[in-house]
């Protein structure tokens, strides 16, 4: 692959992450979380199927589907349903990214503990900076206006920052020599399952389908589910745990500049400069070290 082309994967995913907060703000005015998710997650499953069958792809072994179902139910189903169960119960949204936001250090330290995979000062000090820009960035949008906090919803906030975190330890330890295609259809299909059991346990189901809800959709199962997975994938198979998460720390500051330029919601100029920390904590992690 193009050398140029896969230093760019990075930023392309963090844009096209980052859309996520956007498409399903677009979308949840006319769908409950867990049916949305249900069936975004049905249609992402079509997809990778269509696209497997169409590359020929070799259908993986049992072991392996089980692992890439493990990684799914972590790395999507326990983050996803985590993240939208918080805000369903009561926690604002921008407390949940607060406590989600503290992926990037907890995967670094995981992958210290059990991937020995090492850090320096620098490293380390980067994912200090961008934690704090990223709550900077979420405490000076306007989004804190009442704080409810629960401990279902705690409970389920936290669910959402381990799944993403350990979910990407699995994947780097079980996920190596496996396609992409065929991987990420067996972790939909965990996804799938466990959304369909959280829509018919919690939620009646009723959808009014709005062209505001279709193009929504449209864009989270094709930009997101599709081209955003799979490149994160990849970036999980050739890249270090910490520098992949760290990324990450981008996703905030992007969304709080799409919510601005689309929703007109308040950008501060204490926002601004915590960006700008964020990218540069960022920039110490990924950045290669001195020979």
């Amino acid at each position: 692959m193009n050398r140029a082309l896969i230093r760019f994967i990075p930023f392309l995913f963090v844009f096209l992450w980052s859309t996520g907060f956007i498409a399903a703000k677009y979308a949840l005015p006319f769908i409950e979380p867990f049916y949305l998710l249900f069936i975004r997650m049905v249609l992402t499953t079509i997809v990778f199927m269509l696209l497997c069958l169409a590359f020929k792809i070799k259908p993986l072994r049992p072991s392996q589907a089980g692992h890439q179902m493990v990684t799914g139910f972590l790395l999507h189903g326990a983050y996803l349903g985590g993240v939208f169960a918080a805000i369903k119960w009561g926690m604002p949204a921008g407390i949940t990214a607060i406590i989600v936001g503290v992926q990037p250090v907890l995967t670094a330290f995981l992958g210290w503990c059990f991937l020995d995979e090492r850090l320096r000062l620098t490293q380390w000090t980067g994912l200090g900076l961008g934690l704090v820009g990223v709550i900077s960035v979420l405490l000076t949008t306007g989004q804190q206006e009442y704080v409810s906090l629960n401990w279902t919803a705690m409970l389920a906030a936290i669910t959402a920052l381990f799944g993403i975190s350990i979910g990407t330890l699995y994947q780097k330890r079980f996920g190596a020599g496996v396609n992409l295609l065929a991987g990420s259809f067996w972790q939909y299909v965990s996804v799938l399952l466990l959304m369909a059991i959280m829509a018919w346990t919690f939620e009646v189901r009723e959808v009014l389908w709005d062209q505001q809800l279709i193009f929504a959709l449209a864009w989270l199962v094709i930009g997101l589910s599709v081209i955003a997975i799979l490149l994160l994938m990849y970036m999980i198979r050739e890249g270090e745990t910490a520098k992949v998460a760290s990324y990450f720390y981008l996703v905030p500051p992007v969304a709080s500049i799409e919510a601005w330029l689309l929703f007109d919601e308040y950008l501060s100029i204490v926002s601004i400069i915590a960006i700008f920390v964020t990218v540069f904590g960022v920039y110490l992690v990924i950045r290669k070290k001195p020979e």
